[in-house]
């Protein structure tokens, strides 16, 4: 339960630091289900850099995560509605991710109702690549590829992080690292900025999982895809809901 103090301090900085109290074997079964994935025990394993899409789909352990209940709950206290998770992506280590806000990828009609949730699955310091951020970045206009001089595509996405590389350091923004430990996590505002620090010591890992939300009652799109006068609207994978004992014996999926 969040308290007043906490809801104030996400709106006014765009971010909120919370201990989950997730059980300590969920996460840690949650790395060994990644380690699945980067070891080629399923088909076409990822580069050991890169992130893991989805991981919901194969380990019931990440799709606990996505739906944990205290996580369901504080959102809900937050945005005044139900929170649907849609996707998550795991890392095993650090992706130096280049300044951006989320709503150049998802966006909703009304606005605003869209977040990540990224969770450390093992202690995460300025060595081993935290995500940064701009707090009270996410007061900021929510700009397209429209605003920075481009038409669509993923082609034209560098002239958007260049956009924003400049803006930050025009408007002599702060940036802040998310140092933080095992089991808890960052919630951030579908407009803050962040990205992903340098990963300082590459023999370190940073496992962690993202879940991006979008919540109840809204239409949901595509920034990027979308032009004025052609919305590229989106229907959302939503993450089913799992029940998961805490010493991880037995799971049952349930069909919404």
């Amino acid at each position: 339960m969040l308290s007043q103090k906490e809801i104030d301090n996400f709106f006014q900085n765009g971010y909120l630091i919370v201990e989950t109290n997730i059980d300590l074997a969920i996460l840690n079964n949650v790395i060994k289900e990644m380690e699945k994935i980067y070891s080629g025990l399923y088909s076409n394993p990822p580069s050991p850099g890169s992130r893991i899409q989805e991981l919901w789909k194969d380990s019931i352990s990440a799709k606990h995560l996505a739906q944990f209940p205290g996580i369901l709950s504080m959102l809900n206290q937050l945005y005044k509605r139900k929170p649907l998770p849609f996707q998550t992506l795991n890392f095993r280590t650090g992706t130096q991710q280049a300044m951006h806000s989320d709503t150049i990828h998802f966006n909703s009609f009304p606005n605003n109702f869209m977040c990540g949730v990224w969770i450390a699955l093992e202690d995460i310091d300025d060595e081993n690549g935290p995500v940064c951020y701009c707090p009270g970045s996410h007061k900021l206009p929510e700009y397209n590829m429209q605003d920075v001089g481009e038409g669509k595509t993923h082609e034209n996405y560098e002239h958007y992080e260049e956009f924003i590389r400049n803006y930050i350091y025009d408007n002599k923004l702060i940036t802040e690292l998310a140092t933080i430990k095992k089991g808890e996590a960052i919630i951030w505002h579908g407009n803050l900025l962040h990205g992903g620090y340098s990963h300082k010591n590459r023999s370190r890992t940073r496992y962690s999982q993202v879940t991006h939300y979008y919540f109840e009652g809204c239409r949901y799109y595509t920034p990027l895809l979308s032009t004025p006068d052609k919305i590229h609207y989106r229907k959302p994978d939503w993450i089913e809901y799992v029940f998961i004992d805490s010493l991880m014996v037995k799971a049952k999926c349930l069909l919404p």
